[in-house]
């Protein structure tokens, strides 16, 4: 496989966690470098390994897997959504700033990244060699990752109190993209 389809596998794997991102800005007041590179490194990561994952896994285990993955996905990010949703309906005067909590962006990084288990099972049938994919789509996601939470901060300056409602229906959009995606398209 040439590097410019790796390229272009890996731009479409990191759009989840790209939309997560621009999430996560809109909705974290305090968005300081040290949360920014926590954020983006914990996509990345998680976007790298799995697809290291999937090609160890091999074929044996994509017939179990691909028929609930896009569940897993969906019910994490739903569920993530709908607390936000809650929480930015709650009458609130204070504008708090919303902290991401580990737990909550290890699942995120987890629901996102559940594709590229799928794109290491196609390489390790495919014969590809892992390393060059697994850094490839890691760094592509770490910059999407940079791009998103900036325009989420920056749009989120303009919207005001409705982020963390926007910030919800667009994780559950996220996750019903992906559930109609694997039962319609796959």
């Amino acid at each position: 496989m040439d590097t410019v389809s790796i390229i272009l596998i890996a731009i479409g794997l990191s759009m989840d966690s790209f939309a997560v991102s621009v999430t996560n800005g809109l909705t974290i007041k305090d968005l300081n470098v040290k949360r920014v590179l926590t954020i983006s490194f914990s996509l990345a990561i998680f976007q790298a390994i799995m697809p290291l994952v999937g090609w160890f896994a091999g074929i044996g285990i994509e017939n179990y897997i691909k028929e609930f993955d896009h569940w897993i996905a969906f019910l994490l990010l739903s569920f993530i959504g709908v607390k936000m949703i809650y929480e930015g309906l709650k009458k609130n005067d204070i504008v708090k700033d919303s902290e991401l909590k580990i737990i909550t962006l290890i699942g995120q990084s987890f629901a996102t990244s559940i594709d590229a288990f799928a794109v290491g099972i196609s390489f390790s049938l495919l014969n590809v060699s892992i390393i060059t994919p697994v850094l490839i789509i890691g760094l592509i996601t770490f910059g999407f990752s940079l791009v998103g939470l900036r325009l989420g901060k920056y749009f989120g300056k303009r919207i005001g109190k409705s982020v963390e409602i926007f910030g919800g229906i667009v994780l559950l959009g996220i996750g019903f993209k992906i559930l109609i995606e694997h039962i319609y398209f796959q």
